[in-house]
């Protein structure tokens, strides 16, 4: 196929609200060693990427400043050493930044096969997401069927993943929402208890429904007061992982029940991480989940999607917090 000289993105034009969200064309380069580039299809709008827009989170160092950090569409050119995917082939992929363009180069470690049954709008919403939670929860905090996983933002992308993910594995799910319908949702999708954070406390729920044990693992995007809250919640030897700050990163801590719980408390980011280390997340992710959602067992959440032009409106959307699941943005494909 003929690949053009220049294609639509969606560049930034200075940090600010979602209005700061321009199309643009930019010429295009072919794929260094070890990548592949790819006719997107779609590609998925995360909170990183508002974070982006607003200045606060900064591509790694030779990255591209066009956002979007997963992508699902055909590969039109392969590489030097990639031998893995083939010119023709449909997948998705994790990338460090240019998601919002007609076309995007990907490292091939980081490419994952389409599963069965999946559209390619589909496939585009699950690579930050099932990376994020599965080194998170499963890797970092390792959680272990027959645990008990407390996921706060229940109806997020990164909830509506954990919420599948772990209750298919064997674990009990215990979940957070701010509306009565999202947490119906989060119930739906596997949760146990879905707790309504703005009408009762949910340290208090948690004990409650454990009879006072606490829960093993806690994932946590809100941070500030919720740190001391989340020691509460935890069990004996529970941990607890940070992904996100939305309430701020500082807070005061007693760490007296951290020790005398013996807790873990950690937390990662994906996006600056190694090629090497997010192919090894792949993998695991294609012999670990992708069988369970070739068979039905789990599928991405989209709440709505957008072309590509109003990635704006699609920010809109995710800063009001009114979605449940993802957002997708279509290049018209």
């Amino acid at each position: 196929m003929t690949i053009p000289q220049s294609v639509s993105c969606i560049e930034i034009d200075g940090p600010g609200g979602p209005k700061v969200l321009k199309p643009a064309f930019r010429p295009i380069s072919g794929p260094g060693p070890g990548e592949v580039l790819v006719q997107v299809a779609a590609a998925g709008v995360n909170r990183p990427d508002v974070l982006q827009r607003m200045g606060l989170y900064n591509p790694p160092p030779g990255t591209t400043d066009i956002p979007g950090l997963e992508i699902a569409g055909t590969v039109v050119e392969t590489g030097e050493g990639v031998d893995a995917w083939a010119v023709g082939e449909d997948l998705c992929a994790l990338v460090a930044g240019g998601g919002y363009a007609e076309y995007c180069i990907a490292p091939a470690p980081q490419c994952l096969p389409v599963p069965p049954g999946l559209s390619l709008v589909e496939a585009a919403a699950l690579p930050e997401t099932f990376f994020t939670v599965w080194t998170n929860v499963f890797e970092r905090a390792r959680l272990l069927a027959g645990e008990t996983l407390l996921v706060h933002g229940g109806t997020s992308g990164i909830g509506t993943t954990a919420i599948q993910i772990a209750s298919r594995l064997g674990c009990t799910v215990i979940t957070t929402a701010r509306t009565a319908a999202k947490c119906t949702a989060c119930l739906e999708l596997g949760a146990s208890l879905a707790i309504n954070y703005a009408e009762e406390d949910f340290v208090t729920a948690v004990k409650e429904y454990t009879g006072g044990r606490g829960v093993d693992v806690i994932l946590d995007m809100v941070g500030g007061d919720y740190l001391p809250r989340n020691v509460q919640a935890l069990a004996r030897d529970g941990r607890l992982v940070n992904i996100a700050f939305l309430h701020g990163s500082k807070v005061e801590l007693d760490f007296m029940p951290v020790m005398l719980k013996r807790l873990t408390l950690t937390g990662s980011t994906l996006r600056p991480q190694s090629i090497e280390r997010k192919g090894e997340i792949a993998q695991a992710l294609r012999e670990q989940v992708w069988p369970m959602i070739a068979a039905g067992e789990i599928k991405p959440v989209i709440h709505a999607t957008f072309p590509l032009a109003e990635a704006a409106e699609a920010h809109e959307l995710m800063e009001s917090g009114a979605h449940i699941g993802k957002i997708v943005l279509r290049t018209g494909l």
